[in-house]
């Protein structure tokens, strides 16, 4: 099994590939990335790749299921540098950002016609959405890991979970883009900022704070508050 974006499995199918098909493949994620691909026809893509259309088969059946199996191929390499960099990164109070920086850094490749094409193509869409899904379980295994770890504020993990997964379903569906004009990989960078801030220790503010808290009880010292 190898794994998506987000470490979700799909059924494994390069070690059934010849070295060819592996770089056909590998040259039609470019393509796709930088130009989108709903028009294009399989004589195209075979020009483009100075191929027959005959090797075009060997990889799908259909211009439509080669699409679909190109965005596959696309999110399982992602995967792999994904969780390279994460496994790279020991402390649990930096693996939160570790992964969201390592995806927007793999989907900052998407074009916006790539990204226009998948939204407008439902099966391929349902790749992306699937692999939505399982990192913002990601996420909240990764927060409640940091917070056990004393590494983040003693947050309510599942809510804090549940906020990243409605901005990555917004990101994902495009909500994000029309409002902010941000591209996926910029909204991930952002959402990453905006968790790792609200949410890392921070020992100065959290002694303030206690302070804070603690009532006078003797004669007023200067540094208590005025009644």
């Amino acid at each position: 099994m190898t794994v998506s974006l987000d470490g979700h499995p799909w059924p494994s199918s390069g070690s059934r590939r010849t070295s060819r098909q592996s770089d056909l493949f590998d040259r039609l994620v470019e393509i796709f990335l930088r130009e989108g691909f709903a028009h294009f026809t399989l004589a195209d893509l075979a020009a483009r790749l100075r191929c027959s259309k005959s090797s075009l088969y060997t990889l799908a059946h259909s211009k439509e299921q080669l699409a679909v199996a190109v965005v596959v191929h696309f999110f399982r390499a992602a995967a792999a540098e994904v969780e390279r960099r994460v496994a790279e990164v020991v402390d649990p109070g930096a693996r939160v950002g570790a992964y969201l920086a390592a995806v927007a850094e793999e989907l900052k490749p998407a074009s916006e016609a790539f990204r226009r094409d998948l939204a407008a193509f439902p099966p391929a869409r349902d790749v992306y959405e699937l692999n939505t899904r399982v990192a913002a379980a990601r996420i909240r295994t990764l927060v409640a890991e940091g917070v056990a770890g004393g590494a983040f504020r003693d947050v309510h993990a599942s809510f804090v979970g549940h906020v990243a997964t409605l901005a990555m379903v917004a990101i994902q569906q495009g909500e994000i883009a029309g409002v902010t004009g941000l591209s996926d990989a910029d909204a991930y960078a952002e959402l990453a900022k905006l968790l790792l801030h609200g949410i890392v220790q921070d020992a100065d503010t959290d002694a303030d704070a206690d302070a804070a808290e603690q009532p006078c009880l003797t004669e007023r010292p200067a540094a208590c508050p005025a009644d």
